[in-house]
């Protein structure tokens, strides 16, 4: 088989090389990186007989421009298209598979599938349970004999799975069953890009004058900034901290945010400078009311003094004439009614992240979270503004929300600025306090 190609300029061409179980590459727009993953997938079709070949983008209409036309035109005469499946079969059994996984539920279909080679165009566009669900059908196909499954990546900053794409490939930051040489990273800028650089000066320059977030993020590659992101405050450096227990004197509080899809469950202690810890979690799916009243339970050792929640819980069912906080308070778990004004809650959370001089005569902010808490320390910098609704958090994707929507409802109940109290306008929340 003979087809024609673009030579690839240097990076491409390490790209190409690379045959490291992970492979990432680019990281700044026009990088090169479509171009470099079609090439990719194209030589190992023709290069191993039988492989089979995934080849996924989020948006069908994206995957139809900028990836099934060029191939189209690229396997003229090589390999048979099959509109119907969207696959490309070549003469020596080898398979490219073109996909799209736009909702979540999207990825469930590629369970009990085997490929031996996915490509993730665009990867941090994909959400962290998307990605999981995908990386499992890359295994071996047993159609290509002796090849070892590998999955490529195409990147820049921002997007949904920002926070996954950077802890794997720009952090390095491993769990015990990730080995490091399994991952590679291949930056590549639009300076790396000679194409570009000789035949569009004028993209080179709408990169050069974007405002600076953006700039760093497209242009430079900085993936410490992306367009949208709301806490562009939070720091892993100063707000995660190594798990202990809260210190002795320090009062507990809960707060939840509930709903069959998921239970996120946070234990706060507050010392008596007004500093939050946030020290435990409880993030699972699929659990009705008792059930996560009981999850809640098992999961409490210290005396608690209060568990907000939103005030949809006390909404009454038809059926039963109770509301959610109703049964829990019938398993021992009650709740108290937090404010749920959206956008002041997350002005406050602004102001607990950011770091504000301290009684030692440094900087830091009034909230922190142990290392213990995964699942909100990933949702916390995944959440973006809402597009419609000016200094609100989008409500998309979805399981970024429940985490943080908990942590608010608690700064709902404990403002920022306490220092502003007076002594006469005492509520419950202070007399109990002393243990009145």
């Amino acid at each position: 088989m003979k087809v024609r190609l673009h030579r690839p300029f240097p990076q491409q061409k390490l790209f190409m090389q690379s045959t490291a179980r992970h492979t990432a590459f680019g990281g700044a727009r026009g990088g090169g990186k479509s171009d470099a993953a079609r090439n990719k997938a194209v030589l190992l079709a023709i290069n191993y007989p039988g492989i089979q070949i995934l080849f996924l983008r989020r948006q069908l209409v994206d995957l139809r421009e900028n990836h099934l036309l060029p191939l189209m035109k690229i396997l003229n005469g090589v390999a048979v298209y099959k509109s119907q499946e969207k696959e490309f079969l070549f003469p020596n059994g080898s398979r490219i598979v073109m996909s799209y996984c736009d909702a979540e539920r999207d990825a469930l279909k590629y369970q009990g599938q085997s490929y031996d080679v996915i490509f993730l165009e665009e990867a941090t566009q994909f959400s962290l349970e998307q990605y999981d669900l995908i990386r499992l059908a890359n295994r071996p196909s047993g159609l290509c004999k002796g090849f070892k499954p590998r999955m490529y990546y195409t990147c820049n900053p921002g997007g949904v799975g920002h926070s996954w794409v950077k802890r794997l490939f720009i952090d390095r930051k491993f769990t015990e069953k990730e080995k490091p040489e399994n991952y590679a990273f291949i930056p590549s800028r639009v300076y790396d890009n000679p194409f570009i650089m000789k035949n569009d000066e004028d993209y080179v320059n709408e990169l050069e004058s974007l405002p600076e977030d953006l700039r760093k993020a497209f242009l430079d590659g900085n993936w410490d900034v992306f367009e949208g992101q709301y806490f562009r405050e939070f720091d892993r450096e100063i707000h995660v901290v190594k798990a202990r227990q809260p210190e002795k004197g320090t009062t507990i509080y809960r707060t939840l945010d509930y709903g069959l899809d998921k239970l996120a469950c946070y234990w706060v202690s507050v010392d008596s400078f007004g500093r939050a810890y946030v020290f435990r979690e409880i993030w699972e799916s699929d659990l009705i009311i008792s059930e996560a009243a009981k999850r809640i339970n098992e999961m409490s050792g210290e005396e608690v003094l209060m568990t907000y929640a939103p005030p949809d819980l006390w909404n009454r069912r038809q059926d039963t004439g109770k509301s959610v906080a109703d049964i829990f308070a019938e398993h021992g778990i009650v709740l108290t009614k937090a404010s749920n004004d959206r956008i002041a809650g997350w002005m406050e959370m602004h102001e607990w992240l950011t770091p504000k001089e301290d009684e030692f005569g440094g900087k830091s902010p009034r909230l922190t979270i142990s290392e213990a808490c995964p699942d909100l320390i990933r949702s916390i910098p995944a959440l973006i503004h809402d597009k419609k609704v000016p200094g609100d958090v989008a409500d998309e994707p979805h399981e970024f929300t429940h985490g943080p929507d908990a942590i608010r409802y608690f700064i709902a109940g404990r403002p920022a600025k306490v220092e502003e109290s007076t002594g006469t306008d005492y509520g419950l929340e202070e007399f109990l306090d002393y243990g009145i």
